[in-house]
This record gives structure tokens, C-alpha cells and sequence, in this order.
């Protein structure tokens, strides 16, 4: 629907004064330069509005609280009730009541979060918020935008008479981006409609209530301008919680997110009222943000469960590139480790193990090594051979095959027969049984020679065998090799 064409919105245009506010470049790494970027946007929408200083209707003193606000000679305390200052030194230059529109309302909340100063960046929205819509006489209705629901602990938690639309509800479902028809006429106007197929592949997917076929229109525009399909919407937002929430995510979230990135369904239960305090959780909580942040669509309801997917191939190419950037941050190091194993390097071998243990695994991928001992050793097993597919192409990797008495964890066989062969094994730390990981790698080690693992590489013409136990204590490690 053409807005022209709508007689109620026409109807009130220019009729009240408007606050009109961004926070989409609050994304600071500290609460400290955070505040600072407040004072710089509150200075620059006084600017907008300097007309006021000129007003008969304004005090002498406000008018000198307004050139404060412009200079950034202002406390937080001050920043914070800007906008509920300039709304009464409106309401009093126009005589009528202020509407006020806040754009990304929780883009500082996202980035908070990511940088670790979470309870800080929320107690200062909440002053913020609180003072401008709460109780503000000079406020005829208020607008926020968002990612993320109004929950009951969040940022506006007290509001009176707020109503909350989110990507599930069917209001306004097909004013948030273009529809399929919408796309369609564009790309006959620009000669494209051999394109329809590859577009509706790419960009199609989101859905608003009932509504489905809604189309990024930041993507459509990007793409009818370059005619290149690339990932347009997903570069330019924050991937950084996106990394957060999926790396320090549980094995299943794992899991998951690879079914995904194949571009296959999981099926998941959806919570929209989810709050930043949950999202370091389990599977349901990050996948509801997802679903609130455009980055899955649900497939089909399943009783109180909805299969979901990612939105379409914009997200799937851009995850793509955010693993890999993952992986390529470590693979240097990732090569050294191979390297290390390979020559038989311990000290390398363990220094990059310390590391990468302390970096990346969460005590939730290991389990309680007390009381889930074999499901602590599976993690560390499948860790490990991770870390060494790539030798495939020079070595015959096995695990858990039966050898000698017993089955090994992992053998490396080296495809030439005068290279040493590899055996590894995994404990994990019993506390009922041993002191210490070095007693734990010891066991390691006598269960290597105990069951006599090396007979299958012995059988094979392997002459030279290193055999090596990996302990494991929650994110300690120690590797040994017996002599």
C-alpha cells in the first residue's frame, strides 16, 4: 500500500513535533566509550533542533543546559535525560506534545553484551528510556525499533500501555520489507526477471505473522545497483554475538548449527520473550534470537516446536565466511600442532593444546569429568581428530579399532612405512582414582602397552612407533609419550 494513499497517516503528518533518533552506530567496546558516543549523537540531535535557542519560550537557564548538550560538557546522568529534556523545551516552542521515534533501541544492548559491559549498557538505557517515555508529560506516543522483544527485565520492563509487535505477530506483516510482487515489478523495470529464480533463492525467506515471501529491501536495493548477488543485509550488522553465542554455545547448539549450514531443518522450541541474560543457554534460546534477528525462518509449526532453517542463501554464504574467518584465525597455529605431532615436538605439542583448550572449550562441551568420564573422553576424542584430518592425504587415520587385546583411541599410520607411526590415547581425570593429570596420563600410557595397541601398525611394517597419552581436567591438559 502506497503511504500517499493511507488517509489517517496523511492526516497527521506535520502535525506534532518529532524526536527522531539512531542508535545503529552505538557499537563501542566499552562502556566508557560508549557514553562517549552518547554525548556525540545527544549533541548532534540538539543541533538539529538549535532553532530552540532562538525561542522565546525557553528560559535563559535552559537555554544554557542546551548549549551544554551541544558542547558535550554534560555528566552521564545528564546525557541520559536529554531526549526527555528536548521533548519538554518542544512541547513548550510548539504547544502540542511530542512524538518520539527511537531507531535500533538495543544496538548498544548487542554490543554491550558481545564486549562484556552488559549490566552497565542496561542500567543506563534503562535510566534513558525510563525518562523519556515513563511518566513524560510532554510524550503524546513513542515508537522503538528493534532486534530484540521488550521483555519484562528489559530496558523499558515499567512502561504503561506499550505494545510490543514482534516477527510473529500479524501486524504491519507486510510493511517490513518488500514483497515478492514488489520485487518482481522491480526487476521488470530494470530488465531482471530471468532472475527471479536465483533472487527468491537469495534474498526471499523472512516472514511477518502468517505473511511469508518478504524480501530484505537493503538487499533488493544493493542488488538492482551492483546486479551481483553478494550478502548485503548480513554485512552490515555485527557478527560478533553471532560467533559468541554459537562457539561458547553447547555441543547440540553445535551440532545444530551445522545441520543448518548445510542448509537442512532442526526442529527447536521458539520463546520470543527471551532476555540477554538467557542467551548464553541452550539450543531453544539462541535459535528464538536467531528467528527475532532474521537469521532462521520457521518451516512449519510442530505442536508447541517449529522446524526452522536458515533464511536463505544471503545468511547461509554469510555464515560461510564467518566460519571460515573462525578457522583462519588459527590455522597457522592449527599447521604448527601438526607439524608439532608429526616431528615428535612435546613441549610445542602441549603449549598449543594449553592454549587452544583455555580459548575454546567450555566446561559444558567437557562435561563434569567427575561423573561424565565417557562423555568428556568422546569431546576430546572427536577434538582431537579434528585437529589432525588433514593428514589423510599422507597417513591412514583409525580410531577405536580393535588391536592387539583391546581397541585403541586413535592410530596414525603413515603411508610411508619409514615414518613413525602414531598411537594416542585420551583419560580424563578420575578423582576417585588419582592425584593428579600426571597420574592420569600415566594410565594412559600403561593402557597403551597393556593392550598391546601398536601390533596392528607392527603388522603393517611400521618399524618406529610414538605412543602418547592426553590427560584432561576440565580445560587442563598434559600430554606424555613413554619412552
Amino acid at each position: 500500500m502506497l503511504i500517499s494513499e493511507d488517509e489517517s497517516l496523511c492526516a497527521m503528518q506535520g502535525t506534532l513535533p518529532v524526536i527522531n533518533l539512531s542508535l545503529a552506530d552505538v557499537k563501542q567496546d566499552s562502556y566508557e566509550s560508549m557514553t562517549a558516543k552518547m554525548k556525540r549523537i545527544m549533541s548532534a540531535l540538539y543541533l538539529r533542533h538549535r532553532y530552540l535557542l532562538r525561542s522565546e519560550k525557553l528560559e535563559e537557564a535552559e537555554k544554557r543546559d542546551f548549549s551544554n548538550v551541544v558542547d558535550r560538557v554534560i555528566t552521564d546522568e545528564e546525557c541520559m535525560e536529554a531526549v526527555f529534556k528536548l521533548s519538554g523545551y518542544m512541547y513548550r516552542h510548539y504547544g502540542k506534545k511530542v512524538l518520539i521515534l527511537i531507531d535500533e533501541y538495543d544496538t548498544p544492548m548487542l554490543e554491550a553484551y558481545t564486549a562484556g559491559y552488559w549490566e552497565d549498557a542496561i542500567a543506563y538505557a534503562r535510566r534513558m528510556f525510563h525518562a523519556a517515555f515513563k511518566d513524560n508529560p510532554y510524550l503524546d506516543r513513542g515508537l522503538m525499533t528493534g532486534i530484540t522483544r521488550i521483555t519484562q527485565e528489559s530496558v523499558v520492563s515499567d512502561l504503561n500501555n506499550l505494545r510490543v509487535v514482534t516477527t510473529l505477530s500479524p501486524v504491519y506483516e507486510t510493511c517490513f520489507g518488500f514483497t515478492d510482487q514488489e520485487v518482481y515489478e522491480a526487476l521488470a523495470f530494470y530488465g531482471l526477471s530471468d532472475k527471479k529464480r536465483e533472487v527468491d533463492d537469495w534474498y526471499d525467506g523472512f516472514q511477518f505473522g502468517e505473511h511469508k515471501g518478504i524480501y530484505n529491501p537493503w538487499s533488493i536495493l544493493n542488488y538492482l545497483r551492483d546486479r551481483k548477488f553478494a550478502p548485503y543485509w548480513v554485512n552490515t550488522s555485527s557478527n560478533a554475538l553471532v560467533g559468541k553465542l554459537v562457539r561458547e554455545g553447547s555441543i547440540r547448539v553445535k551440532d545444530e548449527f551445522e545441520v543448518l549450514l548445510k542448509g537442512e531443518s532442526v526442529v527447536t522450541e521458539i520463546d520470543e520473550s527471551i532476555t540477554y541474560a538467557e542467551l548464553a543457554g541452550d539450543s531453544k534460546t539462541i535459535w528464538s534470537w536467531f528467528l527475532t534477528t532474521g537469521y532462521v525462518k520457521i518451516i512449519q509449526p510442530q505442536d508447541d516446536r517449529y522446524k526452522i532453517r536458515l533464511t536463505n542463501h544471503e545468511v547461509r554464504e554469510a555464515f560461510y565466511k564467518l566460519v571460515k574467518k573462525w578457522f583462519a584465525q588459527s590455522y597457522d597455529e592449527y599447521t604448527d600442532f601438526v607439524r608439532m605431532l608429526l616431528i615428535g615436538n612435546l613441549e610445542g605439542m602441549q603449549r598449543y593444546m594449553e592454549k587452544v583448550t583455555m580459548q575454546t572449550f567450555s566446561y559444558f562441551d567437557v562435561g563434569n569429568a567427575s561423573t561424565e568420564n565417557d562423555k568428556a573422553e568422546q569431546f576430546y576424542h572427536g577434538f582431537t581428530l579434528g585437529l589432525i584430518a588433514d593428514l589423510n592425504r599422507t597417513h591412514i587415520l583409525t580410531s577405536n579399532r580393535e588391536s592387539g587385546f583391546g581397541r585403541y583411541d586413535v592410530s596414525i599410520e603413515p603411508m610411508d612405512k619409514t615414518k613413525d607411526g602414531i598411537i594416542i590415547e585420551f583419560k580424563v581425570f578420575d578423582s576417585g582414582k588419582e592425584e593428579s593429570l600426571s597420574d592420569t596420563a600415566g594410565r594412559a600410557l600403561k593402557q597403551i602397552e597393556r593392550m598391546n595397541y601398536e601390533a596392528d601398525l607392527r603388522a603393517r611394517g611400521i618399524r618406529n612407533i610414538r605412543k602418547y597419552g592426553f590427560a584432561f581436567r576440565g580445560k587442563e591438559v598434559l600430554i606424555v609419550e613413554s619412552d
